[in-house]
């Protein structure tokens, strides 16, 4: 599974990516989870509005930060 957070490094955009580690720890699922900041890159998802969460490619969450137990549930469906 591969997992991006993107933003541009706001506090917000950091606290996604510490939950999404702990959701991935804990839900003890196989994932390569990055940080995209490249607004480029960002743009290249239609993301207007960070943080935004990405699963294999899919844009899964934009502009909110997820619970750890929510982004479990997330994960869980994936």
């Amino acid at each position: 599974m591969k997992i991006e957070v993107l933003g541009t490094g706001c506090s917000r955009c950091k606290q996604l990516h510490e939950n999404i580690m702990q959701a991935v720890i804990a839900a003890d699922v196989e994932a390569d989870v990055s940080k995209v900041e490249d607004i480029t890159e960002i743009m290249r998802y239609g993301v207007m509005s960070t943080p935004a969460l990405v699963i294999d490619g899919v844009v899964k969450t934009v502009g909110k930060v997820p619970s750890v137990e929510e982004l479990k549930t997330i994960l869980a469906k994936d």
